[in-house]
């Protein structure tokens, strides 16, 4: 992430970029506007006519925080109502993209984005990704034992949760639960009632954000080999042997969705396994496979895969959102896949 005075020399040369016929340029830095301090404003002339803009800095273009910035700029504009506010951030999401337009302001970031839409000017450009990515804030929101939070969270969205209550279905502590809570909170992700229960505001960004830090080979895979053809009936003999050895274990990936939705074909048996899978394998008869096989047994990257397992013709599958980000990055139709279950059963 770059640092705000890197944000506000880059956001200056971006700005002018965007206006090279302007003239009579000029930039004012901490400019006092009535009672407050614009972070800059910038006149110039375009025509026969002055344009002026104050800007507005966040390094942290999420919806708390652009929210704040509209609010500071609300309250400028009403000092210099002739100026044209914008919020300028590292990046700013869809998301805050859409809360700047519906306040009437504008917006520019240093991966491209910008809307500016006043007197003669109409700039809109949108779609374009995160440049400088900061994996800081979602790496610790989407660590192995912090997903377990967002997984029980995603389970049941509509669920209104004590922390204490939250942390003991995610089997965290109480410390680590307030501090995913709370990241959440930042990204207006979550909400807290006048009981100060915490409600799921956004299920849908949550998801997208827990899909775009994760992987399903996060999780380390040991397959083998079957010349038997992959039918529900291999599928159910891979759970009697689990069940014999006496472990935890649950189906994902198109094995999972196959059970979930009988229409889905699938063309190998995933399943998560806890504990050496050296005993399945061999009870199953599987030949050593280069790579991946047509059974493969993933090792949990953590044990909160095994929370709210749905029963599908008797047989244990992950829960829907872990079943979602599994399939979302699965080479084999895993995207399809993963859109499809979350249109028809996941409803956010």
């Amino acid at each position: 992430m770059a640092k705000n005075k890197d944000i506000k020399q880059l956001a200056r040369q971006r700005l002018r970029e965007l206006f090279p016929r302007a003239t009579a340029w000029e930039e004012m830095a901490d400019h006092q506007i009535g009672t407050q301090r614009a972070d800059l404003m910038v006149r110039f002339k375009m025509g026969p006519g002055e344009l002026t803009l104050i800007l507005e800095f966040t390094s942290v273009g999420q919806p708390r925080q652009i929210r704040e910035a509209i609010a500071r700029l609300g309250e400028l504009r009403r000092d210099l109502p002739a100026a044209y506010p914008v919020a300028v951030a590292e990046y700013v999401s869809p998301q805050s993209a859409a809360l700047v337009k519906r306040a009437g302001l504008g917006y520019l970031d240093l991966s491209g984005n910008c809307y500016l839409s006043f007197e003669q000017v109409h700039i809109e450009k949108e779609g374009k990704p995160n440049l400088r990515p900061s994996t800081r804030p979602l790496r610790s929101l989407f660590a192995p034992r912090a997903t377990r939070v967002a997984r029980v969270l995603l389970v049941d969205p509509q669920h209104a949760w004590r922390l204490e209550e939250l942390a003991k279905a995610a089997e965290v502590s109480l410390g680590h639960a307030h501090n995913v809570v709370k990241r959440m909170e930042e990204l207006s992700w979550l909400e807290r009632g006048q009981d100060q229960r915490i409600r799921l505001a956004k299920a849908g960004e949550l998801l997208d954000g827990w899909r775009e830090a994760y992987s399903y080979r996060q999780n380390r895979m040991e397959s083998g080999f079957t010349a038997e053809r992959i039918t529900r009936k291999l599928v159910t003999e891979l759970a009697r042997v689990c069940h014999a050895e006496g472990r935890r274990y649950a189906f994902t990936l198109h094995a999972g969705a196959a059970l979930v939705a009988p229409s889905v074909r699938f063309p190998a048996i995933d399943c998560y396994l806890e504990g050496d899978p050296t005993p399945v394998i061999r009870g199953l008869g599987l030949r050593p496979a280069e790579g991946e096989g047509n059974v493969n047994l993933l090792e949990p990257y953590d044990s909160g895969v095994f929370y709210a397992l749905m029963t599908k013709g008797g047989l244990p599958v992950v829960s829907l959102p872990q079943l979602y980000v599994d399939l979302y990055r699965y080479e084999r139709r895993g995207r399809e896949q993963a859109a499809h279950l979350r249109r028809e059963a996941m409803g956010y």
